[in-house]
């Protein structure tokens, strides 16, 4: 019956200590999809890539519309045409398309590798400013991703106010 007694009481003290011990900790939680939506710098970066890439993606879509309105006219034209002539507008839409859908995907890959630069600029700022929040404040541990975080932990408006002010050392 003691033995039992002991681990109660050992079990007791456990949660006790765990408990004083956990209210000691200062843990911080940043919400890295508002940081990336909400701060200057991100928005900074996703207008620098849309006017870097808007002209392109304009010449692609009026490329798409003329290729379109070929392939339209050659529906209508096609049982007009003798066959060596609708072979070689087939072949050339055809042709056209492939040109067409290799321009798309080198677009694609560009703007991809892009935005992966960019949004890697601004989350290295976000991580020294996330740091140097850590250090002044003196926190014990800041996540970046949780299930569920209390507004009493959220420092992601810290974080953004200091990007937007440009205080990282």
């Amino acid at each position: 019956m003691t033995s039992i007694f002991k681990t109660v009481l050992a079990s007791a003290l456990l949660c006790a200590a765990a408990t004083v011990h956990c209210q000691e900790l200062k843990i911080g939680f940043v919400n890295l999809d508002r940081v990336l939506r909400d701060a200057a710098p991100a928005k900074a970066a996703q207008a620098k890539l849309e006017g870097e890439f808007t002209r392109r993606e304009k010449d692609l879509a009026d490329s798409e519309a003329r290729l379109k309105s070929a392939s339209d006219r050659f529906e209508k034209d096609a049982p007009a045409l003798g066959e060596s002539e609708r072979a070689r507008r087939q072949r050339d839409l055809m042709e056209q398309d492939r040109e067409l859908q290799r321009r798309r995907r080198e677009f694609q890959e560009d703007l991809n590798q892009r935005k992966n630069e960019e949004l890697a600029s601004v989350l290295d700022r976000a991580n020294r400013v996330v740091k140097q929040i850590f250090d002044q404040e003196k926190y014990d541990l800041i996540l970046q991703e949780a299930v569920f975080a209390g507004p009493r932990v959220d420092i992601t408006d810290k974080v953004i106010k200091a990007l937007n002010s440009g205080s990282i050392k």
